[in-house]
């Protein structure tokens, strides 16, 4: 629903995502000004005071370099959507309560985008959210609760991490993945689940994991298995397992096969 006057967003990293999302949120009222990788963050929020909410669009391995420069002030105004995200991610920049999402959609460049299922998201700017993408025809919803979206964060961290892991040796998609190299499947989400399990600290239902990765195979059984950036989650996986000193079995035979 459009909402006139809506409050304005910030935007850093206006890629394929990022460019969606800010569709969404022009669509449903609310202005948006991007702010530039080759920009001085700081300088830019500066000029921008009122700003509502704070996308940060930008991939995984420049998350870190991104939250070094935002200031205190903006830090509940964040909205977080990277793969691989867990709360330790924000809480080293001493980040307490960002928005984040896990986000269920895909984006190629010249292609429109295809959703798998809903996308959930958790925190004060949710509903905001939430309106962006449903503006677009996109499904989402909101999480009140922090636990169970931090359940919905590892579950779209096992389903990323096993399918490209799994894609490196397989190729091909989901649905072949499941239906021809399930115990493959099963052996690296284990390896995942022990490496999410050990970075927050607590156990989960490995069950109910599996279900919600086998229900992001089911929104798109030809979403291919492997992308771009499957050796660099292979490589990010097996160092996050040697700082914590965590066997990953099937992954590390993964690696050493390559």
């Amino acid at each position: 629903m459009t909402q006139p006057f809506a409050t304005e967003w910030g935007l850093i990293g206006a890629g394929e995502i990022g460019g969606v999302l800010a569709h969404g949120l022009l669509k449903t009222g609310h202005p948006v000004f991007p702010i530039g990788r080759d920009v001085n963050i700081q300088a830019a929020l500066s000029a921008r005071p009122f700003l509502d909410g704070l996308l940060v669009a930008v991939g995984e391995k420049d998350l870190d370099s991104v939250l070094e420069q935002i200031p205190h002030a903006w830090y509940d105004r964040l909205v977080l959507i990277q793969n691989e995200l867990l709360p330790d991610d924000w809480r080293k920049h001493g980040i307490e309560m960002p928005t984040v999402a896990s986000i269920w959609f895909e984006k190629k460049p010249g292609k429109p985008v295809k959703p798998l299922i809903s996308s959930p998201v958790h925190g004060s700017r949710a509903d905001a959210l939430v309106a962006a993408m449903e503006s677009l025809d996109i499904p989402a919803h909101r999480v009140d609760d922090a636990d169970a979206m931090l359940e919905e964060l590892v579950i779209k961290n096992v389903y990323i991490l096993t399918t490209n892991i799994a894609g490196l040796e397989t190729g091909g998609d989901v649905e072949d993945l499941w239906t021809n190299h399930q115990q493959l499947a099963r052996d690296i989400a284990a390896d995942v689940i022990a490496l999410q399990e050990a970075k927050v600290g607590k156990t989960f239902d490995h069950q109910r994991l599996i279900d919600g990765m086998v229900r992001g195979f089911d929104g798109d059984p030809q979403h291919q298995c492997m992308g771009r950036s499957a050796p660099q989650r292979l490589e990010r996986a097996l160092q996050q397992a040697r700082e914590l000193s965590l066997s990953m079995p099937t992954i590390e035979s993964v690696q050493q096969r390559r």
